[in-house]
């Protein structure tokens, strides 16, 4: 695929308040690991240790290139709250224009 960015997902705690959620992801914008955090408050539901939950989380969705793509998975491992951290990615093709945006 030409032009492909990485999409990488991952969800923070619901208890979280939002100015903690940006001083979580401002880091990853600070050192170029994603060109672009988008924040949403979502409702999870999982098992977790044999029981069904439901509860808020924040969904973060970052923008990438491939060559960051593992620094920037290291670094939400790192810092991530969670024992495991649901973290998924993927490759999308883009327009020219939005791919060379986050390759700067």
């Amino acid at each position: 695929m030409d032009n492909t960015v990485w999409v990488v997902q991952t969800t923070l705690p619901g208890e979280l308040n939002e100015a903690e959620v940006g001083m979580w992801c401002q880091p990853i914008i600070d050192s170029n690991m994603a060109a672009c955090v988008d924040i949403k408050r979502t409702i999870s539901m999982f098992r977790w240790k044999g029981e069904i939950q439901s509860t808020p989380e924040w969904d973060i969705q970052m923008k990438t290139s491939e060559s960051k793509k593992t620094e920037l998975i290291s670094k939400i491992k790192s810092d991530h709250p969670y024992e495991v951290p649901g973290i998924i990615c993927w490759p999308t093709e883009s327009t020219k224009e939005y791919y060379d945006w986050v390759q700067d």
